[in-house]
């Protein structure tokens, strides 16, 4: 068995897929599922409809075709009561697998199917036969947890399982963020372009990785920080937060109560905030975008004062760079480390040190001020 790759179902595949219902309906014969799938379910135009709505898809081994399921991102009407139990956040988006099946002798093809749904949303469900031996030992043994019994259309009950995989990112929300959103921080500030959101979000995993926290949720509100830079800097953070509100397309994957945590992320990320962050999301994109390294720090206080304060000759750019580092990164300044597994502190603490030695840092300061003028000089031309 090489490496099984998953595509999307094609017209030209619908003998090959109810062959493979055909021989799946033989294997649960075979092993005393004598109730499901009768009655000629699944059916040529339940295969057509797959293929038509984007929901049927076929998995091969090296481009052969070994297995096949139809996979449903969205409320499922016939998940919507449950008996003899419930489900954990229920109010949550997830996806649904169906309808799998394989050809004789595949392996690896429910495995294959898992993996590549939890990189699709992190929350997935699905239902079987108490009959089906074999497909309750897989999905038990794949991580899902059986939460009660549903009845689907035709009223007859189902196993219903559940995983929700806080782990993993999501595929089709990266797209959706590297696509729309993080290319919009090349209209910001030198200081706040895409190299920046790229650094918090690198610096926000990280710190997740210290937490039970959703990764999908910390990505998220990592892209989004710094979109209101969009109507200015002054309150760029709530107009951040109301962006990412507003936001139509984060439904997909986040209920709304995650929405209101990462948008509360997002306004309090600012290092000028003197309350905590209400929640640990908001601590970890408020450390995250510290990114505490002197050098940089330095320059990029320059490069703003350049930048917004054209009219001030280089003796007021110094003082305003004096004034900005003093008030926010010396002793007693507003900046706050909120994670005791910040990297932040030893930097910190070398910030400090040039702050407090005036000569080393107005060598840096002329270095770096005569650097940019030139670059931006050279960039009129």
């Amino acid at each position: 068995m090489g490496k099984l790759t998953i595509r999307a179902s094609r017209k030209e595949d619908i003998d090959l897929i109810m062959s493979m219902y055909d021989n799946s309906r033989r294997e649960m014969r075979a092993g005393g599922n004598h109730s499901q799938w009768v009655g000629g379910y699944p059916s040529l135009a339940t295969v057509e409809d797959d293929i038509l709505k984007g929901h049927g898809f076929i998995i091969e081994d090296n481009g052969i075709a070994i297995g096949t399921f139809a996979f449903i991102v969205g409320r499922d009407h016939t998940y919507e009561k449950i008996f003899y139990g419930q489900w954990d956040e229920d109010d949550r988006p997830y996806g649904t697998i169906h309808r799998m099946a394989r050809a004789s002798g595949a392996r690896g093809v429910f495995k294959a199917c898992v993996n590549w749904c939890r990189q699709m949303i992190p929350s997935l469900r699905i239902d079987t036969h108490a009959d089906n031996a074999t497909m309750i030992h897989l999905i038990e043994k794949h991580g899902f947890k059986y939460k009660g019994i549903i009845l689907i259309d035709d009223g007859t009950e189902r196993k219903a399982y559940q995983m929700v995989d806080c782990g993993k990112l999501c595929i089709p929300l990266i797209k959706y963020l590297e696509d729309n959103i993080i290319p919009q921080y090349q209209y910001f500030d030198q200081a706040h372009r895409e190299d920046h959101v790229r650094s918090v979000i690198n610096n926000s995993l990280d710190l997740a990785s210290h937490y039970p926290v959703e990764i999908n949720m910390v990505y998220a509100t990592a892209a989004y920080h710094d979109l209101g830079l969009v109507e200015g800097r002054e309150l760029h953070h709530l107009v951040s937060g109301q962006i990412m509100r507003d936001d139509k397309m984060l439904r997909t994957w986040f209920n709304e109560k995650q929405i209101t945590t990462m948008s509360e992320a997002v306004e309090d990320h600012r290092a000028s905030r003197r309350e905590p962050p209400r929640s640990l999301y908001g601590r970890i994109v408020a450390e995250a975008d510290r990114d505490i390294e002197p050098l940089k720090i330095i320059r990029r206080t320059i490069q703003y004062g350049i930048n917004n304060h054209p009219g001030l000759d280089k003796e007021g750019q110094w003082s305003r760079t004096l004034e900005h580092l003093n008030e926010k990164y010396a002793e007693g300044g507003y900046l706050k480390l909120w994670l005791p597994e910040s990297k932040n502190a030893k930097p910190l603490n070398e910030l400090r040190a040039l702050i407090n030695d005036k000569e080393k840092l107005r060598v840096i300061f002329d270095e770096m001020f005569d650097d940019i003028v030139a670059k931006t000089m050279g960039e009129k031309r």
